[in-house]
């Protein structure tokens, strides 16, 4: 079995009156492998940094505090202690008090995962029971979890043979999208064109694969940095074609045909001459804009 490494925490999931005994773990890591410092070129040392008070000069860690600005140039003044006192105590427990479908949590909400592990022989047989419920349910379980000093929303969910707690952002956390689309136009689409997008959308579909993408941009680092090393020269990152400016007038239709590679078939020509009778007429904007009561979705 392969380290797993540290548990980031451990504790209990309670359904009821069973109590799971779990460990989390990070389910996720950093892609970035290169961490870069600041370099002074002429002397080719490391430049670090002070903090200073002006007219005072560099000051001790020991005498900073915290403040938060209430008005222009005056502040409420917090130490490490104040901070440290309000943290919430460490709860153990994870109490699942509600269930939902997956498909009802918007994925904005959603934080960061944990795989969820058993914590020894003797607790997996009531893993296995609540895993498997959820299974046959479809269902997500809620509760709340403490972590580094404060709380989240937690979602459990089943995950192979093992389950997955994912952290949840509070509803205050999130920017309401009314401000980012409002402007957008109330217009009905020209059906031809959305059938040819949905067509577009229908060839290129398939199961998710992951390892089918890759962050070319920190492989590409990596390499120029293992370039510089060798003194060869290193590879360059190959860009697309460019997208059409702002200002160019894009033929809607014409895009996504070329996109379909349509060549006069049969079933093409019906959807070009769909389209044709489509593009005749203009939509015509809605008067009045309806304010949308949800989240980004």
């Amino acid at each position: 079995m392969p380290a797993l490494g540290n548990a980031v925490w451990t504790g209990h999931i309670r359904l009821s009156l069973v109590s799971l005994p779990v460990k989390l773990y990070a389910a996720t890591q950093s892609r970035t492998r290169l961490t870069f410092h600041q370099v002074h070129e002429p002397s080719r040392k490391r430049i670090r940094y002070e903090k200073v008070v002006p007219g005072i000069g560099p000051v001790d860690k020991d005498e900073i505090l915290r403040g938060y600005e209430y008005d222009k140039g005056k502040y409420v003044l917090l130490s490490d202690k104040d901070i440290d006192d309000i943290k919430l105590e460490a709860k153990k427990t994870v109490e699942l008090v509600q269930f939902v479908d997956r498909c009802d949590i918007d994925p904005i909400y959603y934080d960061r995962p944990y795989y969820v592990v058993p914590e020894g022989e003797l607790a997996e047989d009531a893993f296995r029971v609540v895993r498997d419920a959820l299974r046959r349910t479809g269902k997500v379980g809620l509760g709340q979890i403490v972590m580094r000093g404060r709380e989240y929303i937690a979602a459990l969910a089943p995950c192979g043979k093992g389950m997955l707690l994912e952290t949840l952002r509070f509803d205050e956390e999130l920017r309401q999208s009314e401000a980012y689309f409002d402007d957008i136009s109330d217009a009905k689409s020209e059906k031809s064109l959305v059938e040819l997008a949905e067509e577009l959308i229908q060839r290129q579909a398939g199961p998710f694969s992951p390892e089918a993408f890759s962050d070319s941009y920190s492989n590409a680092l990596e390499e120029l940095v293992q370039a510089k090393l060798k003194g060869r020269k290193a590879i360059s990152i190959e860009e697309e074609a460019p997208e059409p400016q702002g200002g160019e007038v894009v033929d809607l239709m014409e895009a996504l045909k070329k996109s379909l590679g349509k060549k006069g078939d049969g079933k093409s020509k019906a959807t070009a001459s769909r389209a044709t009778k489509g593009s005749t007429s203009k939509s015509k904007p809605s008067a009045t804009r309806k304010r949308s009561s949800g989240k980004a979705a």
